[in-house]
């Protein structure tokens, strides 16, 4: 006879394939364009429950299907449910999605259609995990394919599975150890009433378990045996390192085409160089200075000057400006592809054990490595250079008036920039007076305005739409192009000259120095491209800024008089909790801190979340004593009343707890022959005299009163019993 596995036991499994299906969606939300990632999760807990209750299909079917309506409808229909126009918007999605259909033109199937495509495999996952994890007992192939799935994503994509897959691994370990003991139970025919008593069956499941996952983090690991197929699958459409196309999602890097921002990318820890330096600085490469709308480019081809004795004439601020003289070595890591210079700010020489020309467009700030005419990538240099220190009291002093060459050259915006964005700047900086507070106030806005650091679903703006319009105002999400090309046009509007600049962020410290004298060694990777803002000040030149959520101004700012402004104070010590909580400042690639602006929607959804979760807790508890409560309430009932009608009612009832609990009755079998089976596993006759006075109600409609008193406490024990 095949044993029936109680519903709490069936549960603790469909809960695990719950789980691993969950696993399949979260990447959704980082991989694909998916907005209401929350609204598919709810529906899944939703499809799930029902099946996991086990109600049947004709009242599951119309409960699921009411759900997807209710959510089409919130999400895309705005019209009230079943009015005629409601009706007239939903045939003409359909009409408009059949067309698109047959003419396979897929990527114009309409959002509405996608989700209700979405939501019905929910559905079928639902019902079908059930038939494999409960019905069938076979998981393996489930388990598998979602750990090819996530393994791939991992590798290809940028959805970080690190945490996905040890949850997959302890869920999996627990579901198929489930489902094997089942198979067991079931051929053995073993009874579940003595789990009830001995729940002793667990632990060494759950021991297993815990200790193969604390072997997994405590064993030392190998590194990786193979190389990684990502750079080597994008060698052929790509440069090592490049992020030109600014479309889809593109891999980290520093890359010469910025025509085209905006878009996803994936990270990349290559190391590009080792630096041998006292502090952690900017290391600059070039500049631009034309806004196009949609990214930048330069005014002019860059025109390269030789310098004579590996000198190099870079004036980027004035002879005014404090300094003081450092050196630096850069020792560049396997495939170099930069034929130009990285160097500090306020670069003065270079020397290299390589015969190379060094040519310097001062307009750019670029300075490329030649021999006779080509470029050439070398493997190390040292660099001489005098770092500046800022006086901010002399900064907030400077006047206003620009040479005029570099006043048109460097506060150009095109015409279709809309006006939004200048009254936006203007309303940043009414309270300020000075051109350095100007900056400081624009630096500083979107640390206080909910703008998010991220490199995933950053949006690329559409053909009528302006790069720094739709990031102020719709997305307020992106990395360093979006916060510092928005700065920059920001200070543009405002007749203030700015310029963009791309290079690399000081990197990670790899081996400290042993005293105050000696190098401490940076390791600077792909992921540490990053681009930041520089304000021109009449008499003082160029001045770093950086605007981008979470990384600190590594430019040195300090005072000359003895009187300081609380903004004065507020420079020294990071005013924005985005900085005072950033995650390491040397990698741009490291999320840096959210913020609190938690929106009402969000809070809603969770409160929505925690309801529906209640709510199915409480319904799952009443689900899963039902049978306890009919005992009561029939028991009463046969004590109050006595009646023939109660008598079957109490007798039929008696059926299903059986039934239940692995012992249905043979469509072939008799009443009796039913009791004697029940009586022979029980060893006594309590169904043999229930079943005698239920036909003797059925078919010869006698009724003892006196006897059901006795009847009643009999099966009050006996579904004790079975239920025990």
């Amino acid at each position: 006879m095949k044993m029936k596995i109680p519903l709490l036991y069936t549960s603790i499994l469909y809960i695990c394939a719950f789980v691993l299906f969950l696993e399949w969606l979260y990447p959704v939300n980082v991989i694909g364009d998916v907005n209401n990632l929350t609204v598919f999760i709810l529906f899944t807990i939703f499809c799930f429950f029902i099946s996991m209750l086990q109600v049947k299909w004709y009242i599951s079917m119309p409960l699921k299907g009411f759900g997807l309506l209710f959510i089409i409808n919130s999400l895309f229909l705005m019209h009230p449910l079943f009015s005629r126009l409601w009706f007239d918007q939903l045939l003409m999605e359909i009409s408009f999605n059949i067309n698109v259909l047959f003419s396979q033109q897929w990527y114009e199937l309409t959002p509405l259609f996608r989700s209700v495509l979405f939501l019905l495999l929910i559905w079928l996952m639902s019902y079908l995990l059930h038939y494999w994890f409960i019905v069938m007992k076979r998981i393996f192939l489930f388990v598998l394919l979602t750990i090819i799935y996530i393994t791939v994503l991992d590798t290809f994509t940028i959805y970080e599975a690190d945490a996905a897959i040890v949850r997959t691994f302890v869920v999996s370990f627990v579901a198929l150890g489930m489902t094997n003991f089942f198979k067991e139970i079931d051929r053995e025919a073993i009874r579940f009433s003595w789990l009830k008593k001995s729940p002793i069956w667990v632990v060494p499941l759950i021991t297993i378990v815990l200790f193969s996952t604390l072997i997994g983090f405590a064993a030392p690991k190998f590194d990786p045996q193979w190389p990684d197929p990502v750079p080597f699958l994008k060698s052929t459409a790509e440069n090592a390192g490049s992020s030109d196309t600014g479309t889809g999602v593109n891999k980290v890097g520093y890359g010469n085409n910025d025509s085209r921002l905006g878009g996803s990318f994936v990270q990349d820890y290559t190391p590009v160089f080792q630096a041998a330096a006292n502090d952690d600085h900017y290391w600059r490469v070039e500049t631009k200075d034309v806004y196009t709308g949609k990214g930048w480019e330069k005014s002019q081809d860059p025109q390269y000057q030789l310098q004579q004795n590996n000198e190099i004439s870079l004036e980027t601020f004035a002879d005014s400006v404090e300094t003081e003289e450092f050196t630096t070595t850069l020792d560049f890591q396997g495939n170099n592809n930069m034929e130009k210079l990285i160097y500090p700010y306020g670069i003065r020489g270079v020397e290299t054990t390589q015969n190379v020309g060094l040519m310097l467009d001062s307009r750019f700030g670029e300075i490329r490595t030649e021999l006779e005419g080509n470029g050439l990538r070398l493997n190390n240099y040292t660099i001489t250079y005098e770092r500046p220190s800022f006086a901010i009291d002399e900064l907030r002093k400077v006047s206003d008036e620009d040479p005029a060459s570099l006043n048109e050259r460097y506060t150009q915006l095109p015409d279709s920039l809309p006006d939004r964005v200048g009254e936006l700047a203007a309303e940043v900086t009414a309270e300020d007076d000075n051109r350095y507070d100007k900056a400081r106030s624009l630096e500083s806005y979107f640390g206080r305005n909910g703008f998010v650091y991220q490199i995933s679903d950053v949006p690329v703006p559409n053909e009528n739409q302006d790069y720094v319009d739709q990031f102020l105002f719709d997305s307020k999400a992106g990395y360093c192009d979006n916060y510092s090309t928005s700065m920059i046009v920001m200070l543009r509007s405002l007749d203030i000259p700015a310029r963009w600049v791309k290079g690399f962020t000081s990197g990670e410290v790899v081996e400290e120095g042993e005293n105050q004298d000696s190098y401490d060694i940076y390791e600077v990777t792909n992921a540490n491209a990053h681009s930041w803002v520089e304000v021109y000040f009449p008499d003082k030149g160029w001045v770093p800024f950086e605007p981008t959520q979470g990384f600190p101004n590594m430019a040195e700012f300090h005072f000359n008089s003895d009187s300081t402004s609380e903004n004065d104070d507020e420079y020294e010590a990071p005013e924005t909790e985005s900085e005072q909580e950033r995650l390491p400042e040397d990698n741009e690639t490291e999320t840096p801190s959210s913020t609190d602006n938690t929106s009402n929607f969000e809070v809603n959804w969770w409160y929505v979340l925690i309801g529906l979760t209640v709510i199915f807790l409480f319904t799952f508890i009443i689900y899963r004593t039902r049978f306890r409560w009919k005992t009561a309430y029939l028991n009463m009932k046969i004590k109050n009343k006595g009646d023939a009608k109660t008598y079957q009612n109490a007798y039929h009832h008696l059926l299903k707890v059986l039934a239940h609990n692995g012992f249905p009755k043979d469509a072939d079998q008799t009443l009796r022959e039913y009791s004697k089976r029940i009586d022979s596993l029980y060893g006594s006759n309590t169904m043999k005299r229930l079943t005698s006075h239920y036909e003797r109600i059925l078919y010869k409609n006698e009724l003892d009163t006196k006897e059901i008193v006795n009847l009643r406490q009999l099966w009050k024990n006996l579904i004790k019993r079975i239920m025990a």
